[in-house]
């Protein structure tokens, strides 16, 4: 096991491959894998969402190559494109073969559909002879019938044997460039089907939840079956189904890796209060605004949005930077301290000018750039104004602490 720098988990240790330049497995960083959804044939437009999902932050692109037309145009876009790219292979072996020729730089076989040990061997020699990594793809979705059939419907031991029979034909041919996915849409499932893999191997594992579905609903099942395994330590890549653009899925394996602090932050951290009794603005529509901002400046912060002056600085304190309303302006703080007054229909503009200049001077940079007494001095004066207007006591919180008094007293 090796411990991560940022976080207090354990992560098992695997054997490393390489899918092209990327390292996978071993000490390699977690990586983020999707899709394209185009047509493969179609090389300008598959291209330009390979390019998308690449500045998304995604390290190993899928293609499908289902047919003829597709595997040509894996040779097109493999010289073209900015990531490594693995050919999708289902049923036709010689797809494969295919995309092999075309230098895609790994592919993906679902045991489930292509069943014939000449035709799994073939394949794996070839790759082998051109130190191509292969995934066996096990779906939850497509297994073989047999195995269905020996352990009484979909389990995690089926899973897990149908990618172990695939592995054995694997090593008649001396071909161990592997990775190993045991996917199914039940979250539950699915994890358990990781954990025995876990236990029974070394190769790296790619996680995912098959067929997630759209968002938001989509996006909550990825997240609890991928976060519950890497947080045991268990996962070497991931990969977000999800039907939607397939940016999204790159941005939420991203987003996932970065707030589980298995990756370095790329891009802003938006946090934001949920909005209360005292938020004197939209919160959700000044945080959306934001979040739409910052979408690809590509500065690495953890930005906060609040919705009053009395709270927010110091709730927010550890934020690199932020903003909370008060009295129809917005008060700019940097780590906790008050640096700028804006009106509010530039507390967006104000944010992103700011964020970038932290990204390139630094925080002292920024607190030496103002005066801080003056928007300190501005900030209380909001403060004072709000809790004379309202009160202390704005979410009427005394008033639920002393029903939960009363009620958990009662004999």
């Amino acid at each position: 096991m090796t411990k991560s720098d940022s976080t207090n988990y354990q992560r098992k240790k695997t054997r490393q491959i390489k899918v092209g330049k990327v390292l996978v497995g071993g000490d390699a960083p977690i990586s983020v894998q999707s899709m394209t959804i185009t047509k493969t044939a179609d090389v300008e437009g598959t291209l330009q969402q390979i390019y998308a999902l690449a500045a998304a932050g995604c390290d190993i692109v899928r293609c499908t190559c289902n047919d003829a037309a597709a595997a040509e145009g894996l040779a097109k876009i493999v010289p073209r494109s900015p990531v490594p790219i693995i050919a999708d292979i289902h049923h036709q072996y010689r797809m494969a073969l295919g995309a092999l020729e075309a230098g895609v730089h790994g592919l993906r076989l679902n045991p489930g559909n292509i069943r014939k040990p000449e035709h799994i061997k073939a394949v794996a020699s070839e790759a082998r002879d051109r130190g191509v990594s292969i995934r066996i793809g096990v779906n939850g979705g497509s297994l073989d019938s047999s195995l269905y059939e020996k352990h009484g419907g979909l389990t995690a031991q089926a899973m897990v044997e149908s990618a172990q029979q695939e592995l054995k034909y694997f090593e008649e041919v001396d071909f161990d460039l592997v990775k190993i996915s045991v996917k199914a849409s039940n979250v539950p499932l699915m994890v358990e089907a990781y954990r025995m893999l876990s236990e029974v191997t070394d190769f790296p594992l790619h996680l995912g939840v098959t067929e997630a579905g759209p968002l938001p609903g989509g996006l909550i099942k990825a997240s609890a079956g991928i976060a519950t395994l890497l947080l045991e330590g268990i996962g070497d890549t991931i990969r977000y189904s999800l039907t939607a653009d397939p940016v999204e899925e790159a941005r939420a394996g991203r987003q996932l890796l970065e707030s589980l602090g298995l990756r370095e932050r790329k891009n802003v951290d938006l946090i934001a209060c949920p909005s209360c009794g005292r938020a004197e603005v939209d919160v959700i529509d000044i945080a959306q605004r934001a979040q739409a901002a910052f979408a690809d400046k590509k500065l690495p912060l953890q930005i906060a949005v609040m919705g009053c002056v009395v709270n927010g600085p110091g709730e927010a304190r550890e934020a690199d930077l932020g903003i909370a309303a008060g009295n129809k302006r917005g008060h700019l703080f940097v780590k906790g301290r008050n640096v700028a007054v804006v009106p509010e229909n530039e507390m967006v503009d104000a944010l992103v000018e700011w964020a970038t200049f932290i990204h390139e001077h630094g925080t002292d940079a920024a607190l030496k750039r103002v005066d801080t007494t003056i928007a300190e001095r501005e900030a209380a004066k909001d403060r004072n104004a709000a809790l004379a207007e309202k009160g202390d006591d704005a979410n009427h919180d005394q008033e639920r602490i002393v029903e939960i008094r009363r009620t958990v007293s009662e004999k």
